[in-house]
């Protein structure tokens, strides 16, 4: 396999150039198989040395049991449904990109316990359900914008996530290792295993507020709104446990896990023929297709067009309108409910010139896509000494500017995706913690690209909030 140097400068004309008419692709529907991907342009896919060592990796995960189970799926696809008429919510984030290291209980127990908070404010503002799909157990592969990178007079391939290679940067580490894939496996297993064991255990009851790290609002300009709604949802919780307990419904949540497609050969691994004689992915519930590998005729779309996992699908202002509308009609030709979603990582500076038409376009489709919103890779910036950062005013804006032209048009937008850690790190400029652009070096740890914290998150949550209500 070749890596493919696609720089997002770059992306508008490799876009352009792929454009192919739809039903040319939908007329070879019938033809689809697992492999059918490997007849394409495959883009973000490492180079390994031994072809033989891929395939008998391959192999072995083709014999292992599934992740989750088909009935997860369904299940996710019709909720999803819902959401796409506004009847509920999505929240879904997690790690840009994870680390194995990172598969511990109280690594897990953190992350699981943020996004549960964050839903409870959500249920509580919206008086909805709220979807719950979290960046884990899986999301062990990131795209990236280049093939290598320099450091000290040195260049070595880059870091391309943990399934395919090491961070480290040392030459060793940055090869492709095949067993990576098998080794990704077992630790999204055992991530997986355990925040089911916490769930079905009633981890969902530390959604109590006293649990809750709040310091944040202290400093923020909405902190007397902010401490209201939490002294709101603990009397709400307390009551409900009081006319209900013997239900369990506040201490067990649905909880389902995604990750970008990215690593083709792994996915395919994963694929398996259900009852229903249709393909599912059960390496995750929810898949997405990246905004680096949307090539109409590429094998991304190729691969994901086949499965019946509902898929999410990144939009930016380097996609042309055409481009977006052409990859609906693949990657969901009968207009399914519950199939697509489309999650829209503008940057708060062109959310205004570019959304609108956007949501016009696809409105006249009368397709029932569930739209989501991006508000962090559209904001990213390199600071002075080069480290990526986001700023929260930018995040803010884009979300605020997203919902209000969702609004406008007469559209529900029914979701966020973003990128948290549950652990104190200073990646994202500001929010009432009021991290500055000097504070970064002092826990700057992503592999990839920068997380909100824990307070940032749930200051995000209180935001979103406040605009539903």
């Amino acid at each position: 396999m070749r890596i493919e140097n696609d720089n997002i400068s770059s992306m508008k004309d490799e876009t352009l150039m792929t454009m192919t008419d739809p039903s040319k692709l939908i007329q070879s529907s019938q033809t689809w198989t697992p492999q059918s991907w490997r007849s394409k342009k495959a883009l973000q896919q490492p180079v390994y040395d031994d072809p033989r060592q891929v395939e008998s990796c391959l192999n072995n995960l083709r014999r292992k049991p599934p992740l989750v189970a088909q009935g997860e799926v369904d299940r996710l696809r019709s909720i999803l449904a819902d959401a796409a008429e506004g009847k509920r919510f999505v929240l879904h984030g997690g790690d840009c990109a994870e680390r194995f290291e990172d598969c511990t209980g109280p690594m897990l127990t953190s992350k699981l316990k943020i996004l549960l908070q964050m839903s409870l404010v959500l249920t509580y503002a919206t008086r909805k359900s709220v979807i719950r799909i979290g960046r884990l157990a899986g999301q062990y592969a990131k795209p990236r914008s280049n093939e290598y990178e320099e450091f000290e007079n040195r260049r070595l391939p880059v870091y391309r996530g943990d399934l395919i290679n090491d961070a480290s940067f040392d030459e060793k580490a940055r090869l492709a290792d095949p067993n990576r894939m098998i080794e990704g496996y077992h630790h999204a297993a055992a991530g997986l295993n355990f925040i089911r064991a916490l769930i079905e255990g009633g981890f969902a009851d530390l959604h109590h507020p006293e649990l809750w790290n709040l310091a944040f609002v202290d400093s923020s300009p909405h902190r007397v709104a902010y401490r209201k709604m939490v002294d709101a949802i603990n009397d709400s919780i307390a009551f409900m446990e009081t006319i209900s307990r013997s239900d369990d419904s506040l201490r067990r949540v649905e909880f389902y896990t995604s990750h970008e497609a990215l690593l083709l050969p792994f996915e395919e691994s994963l694929t398996r023929c259900e009852l229903n004689d249709e393909f599912y992915n059960l390496s995750a519930h929810f898949l997405w297709l990246g905004y680096r590998t949307a090539q109409l005729d590429g094998a991304h779309v190729e691969y994901l067009r086949g499965i019946r996992n509902p898929i999410g699908v990144k939009v930016g202002p380097l996609m042309p309108y055409e481009h977006i509308l052409e990859l609906i009609e693949i990657l969901d030709p009968h207009k399914q409910p519950g199939r697509l979603a489309i999650i829209t990582r503008i940057g708060a500076a062109q959310v205004e010139s570019y959304l609108p038409q956007l949501v016009d376009c696809v409105q006249k489709t009368e397709r029932p896509v569930l739209w989501g919103c991006d508000p962090m890779h559209g904001n990213t910036e390199i600071t002075k000494d080069g480290r990526k950062t986001r700023r929260m005013e930018s995040v803010f804006s884009e979300l605020e500017q997203t919902f209000a032209i969702h609004e406008k048009k007469g559209t529900c937008l029914g979701g966020i995706h973003f990128e948290l850690t549950s652990d104190a790190v200073t990646e994202c400029i500001g929010g009432s913690s009021g991290v500055t652009e000097d504070d970064l070096s002092q826990c700057y740890e992503t592999a990839c690209d920068p997380r909100l914290n824990g307070a940032q998150a749930l200051e995000l949550a209180f935001l979103i909030a406040r605009l539903l209500r």
